[in-house]
Order: structure tokens, then C-alpha cells, then sequence
């Protein structure tokens, strides 16, 4: 017999809720959702905020401000993808945290991307594969941008035209592995590792230093960050990624011309993921329409 659940005030529930696992799933989905689609009307009243949404029908508050830099660069890097496409070369997305949230730096997420991004392409070959670093073709106009701002950028560019990510093969999310590589962490003393390597850095860059003093960066902000955190699990624009991945291979697997055995293939922390993990939703992260 088919389970059904339904939830007071909500009109309908995602299609894989099918059992009481999957409702349940369901129901904190479509609240997360419900209220991740509500900017506060402060926010909302902001000059310049629209509702800007995508073939995935994804909306964010974007700034209209950015919306002609948004465009140019989606195009400037469809026309990337093409010509490493055009090369026979697989097209991978890398999603990693490059917001200091939580505790972390943007200079040191820039550079753990970089270095994530040229293992990965190291593992699957440069002259096969070509992986997008959003921290590298993020443009160079979006100064001041929101995270809304980008992730409405980067969400037209995974979705495609079509709204089936044709763009793309595969998705790589950053996982802690990723990052204990770039501090050289051995699983012996990783925190006291993360404290010297972060008073090395304070010594040696004056970036760096001056953030610090200003209150930006704190040691022990930084160590539980890279130490405990630091993974797409805590990150709000890693988390529309998941989504944006999970959405697509969900119209795969009903379109004639892709199916299940086409879909995006999605790997965490170096490690593919199966079937039970890539299907189900994440919260949500900077996603949500503006309200006035």
C-alpha cells in the first residue's frame, strides 16, 4: 500500500516521499525550504533586490546591480566549457566553502580550491578532464556581491539552457580529506598542527596579520574551522550545489535522451557517492526569493 503524507498548510510534498523515511525527509525539506524562500523584509526593501530565478526554478534575492556582470560572465564561462568540451574533455564543477563563515579565511579557501582543484585534475587526467574552480572563474567585477549574487551565477551556468546540466559530467564536492591535505594534517595532533601552521602565517603574511588584528580571523576560530568543519557540510552555497546536482539528476532520470544510467555522477570527498545519498535533498543555502 502507498504511504502518503501531507503536512498542514503545505499543498504537496516532493515525489520521493514514499515511505515514512522518505516523508519525513519530505516534511524537513519543504519547511527548510518554506523558510529559506523568506529574506527578511528589511533585506527585501533594499534598493536594487529582485527575485531572480532559474531553468531549475531556483530563485534568489539577487542585486539587479550585478545582473549584466552576472550574464557576461555566465557566458564567458559557457564559452570555457565549450572549448574543453569541443576538446573531447570531461567537465567536472568543483564545490567548495570560499566564504570565511564559520571561521575560515577567503584568501586560505581561495587556495585549498586551487590546490583541490589541481589534485582532482591530477587524478582524472588534464587531457581528459577539466574541472570549473568557482574560485578561479568567479569574475572579477562581483566586488561587494552576495552569496545569493553568485549562486544565482553559478546555478544558470550548472543548470544549462535546458535545465539537464548538459554541460556537465560530473560534480565533485570538497570534503575534509581535501582540506587536511592542503595543512598536511596526519590524523596525530591535527589542531595543535592547524595552530602552528596558522602563527606561521600570521608571521609570514601581512594579509593575513591585519585581518587578524582587525578581529576577522581568530586562532581558535581558524583551528576549529580547518579542524572540524571544513567540508561542503557547512557551507550555504555547497549546499544549493547539492541541490542544484540532486534536481538535475532528477529530470535526467525522466528524460528520454538521458536516464538513470547518464546521470551526473556526484563525488564527495574523493569518494563516489551511491544512489541513496545523491537522491535526497540538503537544506537549503543562500536559495530563497525576496519578500516585501
Amino acid at each position: 500500500m502507498q504511504r502518503i503524507c501531507t503536512v498542514s498548510g503545505l499543498r504537496r510534498l516532493p515525489p520521493f516521499a514514499t515511505n515514512i523515511r522518505h516523508c519525513m525527509l519530505a516534511i524537513m525539506l519543504t519547511m527548510a525550504l518554506a523558510a529559506a524562500a523568506l529574506v527578511s523584509p528589511q533585506a527585501a526593501g533594499a534598493a536594487g533586490l529582485v527575485t531572480a530565478c532559474t531553468p531549475l526554478d531556483i530563485c534568489y534575492c539577487v542585486n539587479s546591480d550585478y545582473r549584466e556582470v552576472i550574464d557576461a560572465n555566465v557566458a564567458r564561462v559557457r564559452q570555457l566549457i565549450a572549448s574543453n568540451r569541443a576538446q573531447g574533455k570531461a567537465i567536472g564543477y568543483l564545490s567548495i566553502p570560499l566564504s570565511p563563515a564559520g571561521g575560515g579565511s577567503f584568501a586560505v579557501n581561495s587556495e585549498i580550491a586551487a590546490k583541490v582543484a589541481q589534485n582532482v585534475t591530477a587524478r582524472f587526467g588534464a587531457k581528459s578532464m577539466w574541472l570549473l574552480n568557482p574560485g578561479a572563474e568567479g569574475g572579477d567585477k562581483m566586488n561587494g556581491a552576495s552569496g545569493a549574487d553568485y549562486m544565482y551565477m553559478w546555478t544558470q551556468i550548472l543548470a544549462g539552457r535546458s535545465g539537464l546540466g548538459e554541460d556537465f559530467d560530473f560534480f565533485y564536492f570538497a570534503g575534509p580529506t581535501d582540506f587536511g591535505k592542503y595543512f598536511a594534517l596526519t590524523g596525530q595532533g591535527d589542531l595543535e598542527r592547524l595552530e602552528t601552521w596558522f602563527d606561521a602565517r600570521v608571521a609570514q603574511d601581512p594579509a593575513f596579520k591585519k585581518a587578524v588584528d582587525q578581529g576577522d580571523v581568530t586562532k581558535a576560530g581558524f583551528r576549529d574551522y580547518y579542524g572540524l568543519r571544513a567540508s561542503v557540510a557547512y557551507s550555504y552555497g555547497s549546499h544549493d550545489e547539492w541541490n542544484i546536482a540532486r534536481l538535475i539528476n532528477t529530470r535526467r532520470r525522466g528524460a528520454a535522451d538521458y536516464g538513470i544510467a547518464n546521470q551526473l555522477a556526484i563525488l564527495f570527498d574523493g569518494q563516489p557517492q551511491s544512489p541513496g545519498a545523491y537522491e535526497i535533498p540538503t537544506a537549503p543555502g543562500d536559495a530563497g526569493r525576496c519578500i516585501k
